[in-house]
C-alpha cells in the first residue's frame, strides 16, 4: 500500500540579523512538541508562495511582503511522504504569535538549536542554511598571475568571501605539479587567514584533499562515480548542467551545486546560457542547494533568488567585488 503524498510550503523567517524563526508543532497534531519550519499544505490550485503567504497568515498572523524559492526536498515519515517546498522569508508585516497555541522561538541557524527536538525533515534546511550565499572560484591561470591573484582575494576576503574552489586546469596544463600544488597552498593558507573556506577541484590529484576543506566535483567525476566515495572531509559540491548531473550531486550526498552557465558570460563566448527559466526547473529539482553561475555578480544575486537560487558563483565579477 503505497503512502500519502503531501505538498508542504515551508517557510525560513529570517529576520535582518540572520536569526530563523522555528514553532513547536502545536497539541493534538502529529509529531506534536516537536519543533519546525512554519508552513503548511499546498491547496488545489495555488503557487508555493501563495500557499507560504496563506499559512503564515492562518499560523502566525503575518503577512508576507518578501519570500523566494529556495530548495525543494522531500522526506519520507513512518506514515507519509512530505515534499517540501522551502522558501525564504525576508520581509512581513505584524509580529509572529502562536496563534494554534504553539509555542515560538528565534534561533541562530549557525549555532547548535536548543529550542527542542526537530522535526527530521527541518534538519537539511538548517545545515543548508549555513553556506555562504557568494563562491568564488579562481581564475589565476598561471605563476606570474599569483601574487595579483592573491592581493584580490585578499580584498574579496574582506568584503566578505566565505567560500572559494581552487580550479586551475589551465595552470595545471602548463606548469608542474609542484608548481600549481604551492598556489593552492598560498591560496589555502590566505582562505584560512580570512575566515574562508577553499574546496578543491576534483580536476586536481586526489591526495591533494586531505589539505582542502572539501571537494567540488566536475560534473564529469560525478557522474563517473558509480558509488559513492567514502565520507569526504568537509563540504561537497557538484558542478551541474543537467538534470542527470544534479541525480549525481544527490549520489554523491552533496552540500551543495553549481549550476549554470546562465546568463552569457566571457569564459563561454560562443555557447548561449540555459536562462533563468530553464535554470529555476533545474534548481527546482535539484532537492539541495543550487548557486548560479555564468554572468553572475552582486547585480545578479537578487534576480537569482527570485529563481530559487541559494546564492552566485563566479569568478572575475566575485573577485573584482
Amino acid at each position: 500500500m503505497s503512502k500519502p503524498f503531501i505538498e508542504v510550503a515551508a517557510g525560513l523567517i529570517l529576520r535582518p540579523d540572520g536569526w530563523l524563526l522555528l514553532a513547536e508543532r502545536p497539541a493534538g497534531k502529529p509529531w506534536s512538541g516537536w519543533w519546525e519550519l512554519p508552513g503548511g499544505k499546498i491547496e488545489a490550485g495555488e503557487t508555493v508562495l501563495q500557499a507560504l503567504t496563506r499559512e503564515l497568515k492562518e499560523e502566525l498572523d503575518i503577512d508576507v511582503t518578501d519570500a523566494t524559492p529556495w530548495v525543494t526536498y522531500t522526506h519520507e515519515y513512518p506514515k507519509n511522504i512530505v515534499r517540501l517546498a522551502f522558501c525564504r522569508v525576508t520581509g512581513w508585516n505584524g509580529e509572529p504569535a502562536g496563534i494554534e497555541g504553539q509555542r515560538l522561538a528565534w534561533v541562530d541557524p549557525h549555532k547548535p538549536i536548543t529550542v527542542g527536538t526537530l522535526l527530521p525533515a527541518t534538519e537539511p534546511p538548517l545545515r543548508w542554511l549555513r553556506l555562504p550565499d557568494r563562491y568564488l572560484i579562481t581564475s589565476i591561470g598561471h605563476t606570474s598571475n599569483l601574487p595579483g591573484f592573491l592581493e584580490q582575494l585578499d580584498n574579496a576576503l574582506q568584503s566578505g568571501i566565505k567560500l572559494v574552489q581552487f580550479r586551475e586546469p589551465a595552470w595545471a596544463n602548463e606548469a608542474g605539479l609542484e608548481e600549481v600544488k604551492e598556489g593552492f597552498r598560498q591560496v589555502l593558507q590566505h582562505c584560512h587567514d580570512g575566515g574562508a573556506r577553499c574546496l578543491l577541484n576534483s580536476v586536481h590529484p586526489e591526495s591533494w584533499r586531505a589539505q582542502a576543506d572539501g571537494v567540488h566535483w566536475r560534473a564529469c567525476d560525478a557522474q563517473a562515480q558509480e558509488t559513492p566515495p567514502s565520507p569526504a572531509k568537509g563540504l561537497v559540491g557538484v558542478s551541474a548542467h543537467t538534470s542527470e548531473d544534479l541525480a549525481a550531486a544527490r549520489r554523491l550526498n552533496a552540500d551543495f551545486a553549481v549550476l549554470g552557465h546562465v546568463l552569457e558570460t566571457p569564459s563561454h563566448p560562443d555557447q548561449p546560457g540555459m536562462g533563468w527559466a530553464r535554470f529555476a526547473q533545474l534548481a527546482e529539482e535539484a532537492s539541495l542547494p543550487v548557486f548560479a553561475i555564468g554572468g553572475q555578480s552582486m547585480q545578479t544575486l537578487n534576480a537569482a533568488r527570485q529563481y530559487g537560487a541559494h546564492g552566485i558563483a563566479g569568478m572575475r565579477y566575485l573577485l573584482a567585488g
